[in-house]
């Protein structure tokens, strides 16, 4: 069961990250900006259900929404494709403005998700 839980939401946070990926916004400058919004939109859902979890929900739940939908959703290995991208491609500073935005972005967002819900 708890495998199927999983699955059901890595299904829900893969549809909804290709979906992201059809919005027509492209990249900024080289900038992978739908691949950014997802990685910051993703870690402030984890920040929430973590934050959610201390009240006590439900095993299952956790699973779907933590590793399933958030698992399925956020889209590390893009991004470290990504980068090696902008990196091959001689977009050093893209490179480094991506890693670091995205790092100190999405570790901002899960705080400010424990803070609000909190």
């Amino acid at each position: 069961m708890d495998c199927l839980m999983v699955g059901l939401g890595g299904f829900v946070g893969s549809v909804g990250r290709y979906l992201i990926s059809k919005i027509p916004c492209g990249t900024v400058s080289g900038f992978p900006v739908a691949t950014f919004a997802v990685n910051i939109i993703g870690a402030f859902a984890i920040g929430c259900i973590a934050a959610a979890a201390g009240k006590n929900l439900d095993a299952r739940l956790l699973l779907f929404l933590k590793v399933g939908i958030c698992g399925g959703f956020t889209t590390f290995s893009t991004f470290s494709l990504e980068t090696w991208q902008l990196v091959e491609s001689g977009a050093w500073v893209t490179a480094l403005i991506y890693v670091t935005a995205s790092t100190l972005l999405g570790v901002l967002a899960v705080f400010s998700a424990q803070y609000i819900l909190s």
